[in-house]
């Protein structure tokens, strides 16, 4: 069975950073592209980031372009987030998913506020 979990939220200031970290079982991690979306209140689910099966292919949505970074560690099974210069629109429930697939994690929130 697929399980996700993101870990990694909480409360920050603007300009500060946070790195998510989304543990993944159940399927075989290393093959499968993987990314993260978020969702703010009242707002749809937006693309955040993808990272290809071997970290060599990437991209961001524009929002958080050059701000933000997405790695992966394929013998722990595991996706980041890494977010720099965080911003008070940043704030969302921040998801990651597998590519392809109806495969979500239960979410972790991020808090930007002064």
């Amino acid at each position: 069975q697929v399980h996700l979990v993101e870990s990694g939220g909480g409360l920050v200031q603007p300009g500060g950073s946070l790195r998510l970290s989304c543990v993944a079982s159940g399927f075989s991690f290393s093959n499968k592209t993987m990314m993260w979306y978020r969702q703010a209140p009242g707002k749809e689910r937006e693309f955040v980031a993808w990272i290809g099966p071997s970290s060599i292919n990437m991209h961001y949505g524009d929002s958080v372009k050059d701000r933000f970074t997405i790695a992966r560690d394929n013998d722990i099974n595991t996706v980041y987030l890494q977010m720099n210069s965080l911003k008070l629109e940043d704030t969302a429930v921040y998801y990651c998913k597998i590519a392809l697939s109806d495969s979500w994690g239960q979410g972790t929130q991020v808090t930007v506020s002064s």
